[in-house]
């Protein structure tokens, strides 16, 4: 097993373990129900009706279930197996087994990929993407397998955070300088489940996509709205949320504001 893959896996299992109690912990929370609007409500200006999506770190299917209920076909791939059969299950609760298909495979092994479209979009939410130290050929693999002029939309996260840093003032400097120094991949973990995370900025990706793709937009998300671990504050300050909400809305496509974020949103355009 290559180091990479290893990496892959280490990443797989922690979400792995989470997967009996992954939609119930998140579902609830009114940050991660603003997040994902914002993602859908980015990727669903370039959708024409009844696209071919290929997403990656599908998870749970939250994302695949969504898409497919506008109309979209979903082939959602992930390594986590049991977030597979999850998504599985819940495609067909929902009567939606024709519009979702799924797939066990890395994407850093998208060369593997049985289907290959091509397709109109390539989608990856919440950082899966920084899983991985080879991002440039992961981006650069999306070439062959998206249709012309289709797009791939990435919510990738970067460096630096704004609110993460702020903890240092509540003596919490591990999450506060969780990200610094990172070019050799930080220690992270969920609920407890540790693995390796890569942090890049948008200009990196711009920089790995340059000849393949170009850079049709680049949002901040979660840059003026706080990042949803923290849990309390929806609950604790609604109305300051509501205009921070309003306030990144307004904000979100400017520099260096979509540097400084929990997650940027960028989306490429095949050339």
């Amino acid at each position: 097993m290559t180091e990479n893959a290893r990496y892959q896996r280490e990443a797989a299992e922690a979400f792995n373990r989470q997967s009996g109690i992954f939609d119930a912990l998140y579902q609830s929370n009114a940050i991660i129900q603003y997040k994902r609007k914002r993602v859908r409500d980015h990727v669903e200006q370039y959708l024409q009706p009844r696209s071919s999506i290929l997403e990656l770190n599908a998870g749970t299917g939250d994302d695949a279930i969504y898409f497919a209920s506008k109309g979209h076909h979903v082939h959602a791939t992930d390594i986590a197996t049991d977030m597979q059969q999850l998504l599985q299950k819940k495609a067909c609760e929902c009567n939606l087994e024709r519009n979702i298909s799924t797939e066990i495979c890395s994407f850093t092994s998208l060369e593997t990929i049985r289907n290959r479209g091509p397709y109109d979009c390539i989608f990856s939410n919440f950082a899966g993407l920084n899983c991985t130290p080879e991002l440039e050929k992961v981006v650069q693999s999306f070439y062959p397998l998206v249709k012309k002029d289709g797009f791939a939309t990435l919510v990738i996260m970067p460096p630096f955070c704004l609110w993460e840093l702020m903890l240092v003032f509540k003596n919490d400097f591990k999450t506060a300088f969780r990200r610094f120094n990172s070019k050799e991949g930080r220690r992270t973990q969920i609920e407890g489940v540790p693995f390796t995370c890569w942090y890049y900025r948008p200009s990196q990706v711009a920089t790995f996509a340059k000849g393949y793709f170009d850079i049709v937009a680049t949002e901040a998300l979660c840059s003026v709205v706080p990042p949803s671990f923290f849990i309390n504050f929806p609950a604790k300050h609604p109305r300051l949320l509501n205009n921070l909400i309003s306030k990144e809305n307004k904000l979100k496509n400017t520099w260096p504001i979509t540097n400084m974020g929990d997650y940027f949103i960028i989306t490429l355009r095949k050339r």
